[in-house]
């Protein structure tokens, strides 16, 4: 049960964000160590924090870790990732590493087209509205340039329709979806004030009603692609290649397995989208959204065997980022985070990511189909089960490694660990 004495609290988006912060530990009966640690933490950072989200109190730290051995269209690149979770950022720099003698990853993308969708409703032939708004093209491309005229500067602006009726509970609709090049921006702002220009216009033009008009997650026409090879020397051999296989196969066929297999893929995937101030929950649903592009969901990845039997790995997803505007432009972390990994386009910088979220899933079906994918991690674990029971300095390192020889990564464990350690401290 909660102990806030109330959630209304009078002006408080007026207040600074130190005057929140004594508001909620008031309300919220909050003892003094939990205040310091949230004024710690947000320590240089809450004038960040304030101008980025609302009532703001406090910031949190994400550790950034640097993915190694990365090799992407013949150029080494060091790679910031953002993650709590223990073992991704091993997982990725073992993984690369084992790929590089095959020349690393090889991409592709599909150029950074995204889509704005505009509602129209009320028709009784949303087929001839359909064609309607087609015939009216020229007039839209006006309309949509005409809102960002420096995008149009930049070699970016509207570059087609895509015009469904689909059936819906409550009858057809007819959905009106502006393409549009954002160039090296992720592109939410730009699409969705084009569409917001352009829906009157379509009320006007087909007598219609709109209603929702916004951009699209599944950004379908913004593909990052991604092949990799393995050596069966670096694998483990044919038996470890073909459990690699089967564990795939058992993704792609069996939702249950693929929301797993998929969200090992974005572990890699969010952790350099958000190291460098991307919105990972628009990356994350237009990932998923894609695994579901066939009617099923499935594996976001394809493996198979080449002619020598080496592993073949392959990622295609949507990758919805950019290099300009939101908090990859003020955010100083994600701009040192940017300067590591050299990129100077949007279109760079999606080929990494994806090529990261391939490395990740390699590892993770290697670990899989091999020592099982707690080993690795756990061991890794064992040094956050150590501070999660007070362990400090040197006790941190003695717990762990306590915990790793007992094949047992428990916090009851841990406790009975770091009693006996300072009991024997202090004899």
């Amino acid at each position: 049960m909660s102990d806030v004495t109330s959630s209304r609290i009078e002006g408080f988006h007026k207040l600074d964000p130190a005057g929140r912060l004594q508001a909620v530990q008031r309300q919220a009966n909050l003892d003094n160590k939990s205040v310091s640690d949230l004024v710690e933490a947000a320590s240089g950072n809450i004038e960040l924090a304030d101008r980025l989200v609302e009532n703001a109190i406090s910031s949190m730290s994400i550790p950034v870790g640097i993915a190694t051995n990365m090799t992407v269209d013949g150029r080494d690149v060091l790679v910031p990732m953002a993650s709590e979770e223990s073992s991704v950022i091993a997982a990725v720099c073992n993984s690369a590493k084992r790929c590089r003698p095959t020349g690393g990853f090889k991409t592709s993308t599909s150029g950074p087209l995204m889509a704005a969708q505009i509602q129209l409703l009320g028709a009784s032939d949303p087929e001839n509205v359909r064609l309607q708004v087609f015939e009216r093209i020229d007039d839209i491309r006006t309309i949509c340039e005409e809102i960002d005229p420096l995008l149009v500067k930049l070699g970016g602006g509207f570059r087609d329709l895509d015009i469904r009726v689909i059936d819906t509970a409550e009858g057809p609709m007819t959905i009106v979806h502006i393409i549009v090049d954002t160039r090296d921006a992720m592109g939410a702002n730009a699409v969705n004030s084009m569409a917001e220009a352009l829906a009157p216009k379509l009320e006007e033009w087909t007598g219609a009603r709109s209603l929702l008009r916004i951009l699209t997650n599944l950004a379908d026409r913004r593909v990052a692609r991604v092949r990799a090879v393995w050596p069966l020397e670096e694998i483990g051999g044919e038996k470890v290649r073909d459990d690699m296989l089967s564990a795939y196969h058992f993704a792609d066929a069996d939702p249950y397995r693929a929301a797993t297999h998929n969200k090992g893929i974005m572990n890699g995937i969010s952790a350099v989208v958000l190291a460098t101030g991307n919105d990972t929950r628009a990356v994350e649903a237009g990932a998923h959204a894609f695994a579901s592009k066939d009617g099923r969901y499935r594996s976001m990845s394809r493996w198979e065997k080449d002619g020598d039997g080496n592993l073949v790995g392959i990622l295609e997803l949507p990758m919805a980022v950019g290099l300009v505007g939101g908090a990859t432009k003020i955010h100083p972390t994600a701009q040192a985070n940017l300067k590591i990994l050299g990129v100077t386009t949007a279109d760079e910088l999606a080929r990494i990511i994806v090529a990261v979220g391939l490395a990740q899933n390699f590892g993770a079906l290697r670990a899989l189909a091999t020592t099982g994918i707690q080993k690795g991690h756990m061991a890794l674990h064992a040094q956050n089960v150590a501070l999660m029971v007070g362990a400090t300095g040197e006790e941190i390192d003695l717990v762990a490694n306590e915990l790793k020889s007992l094949g047992k990564v428990r916090q009851d464990l841990a406790e009975e660990i770091l009693a006996r350690l300072r009991q024997g401290a202090n004899a």
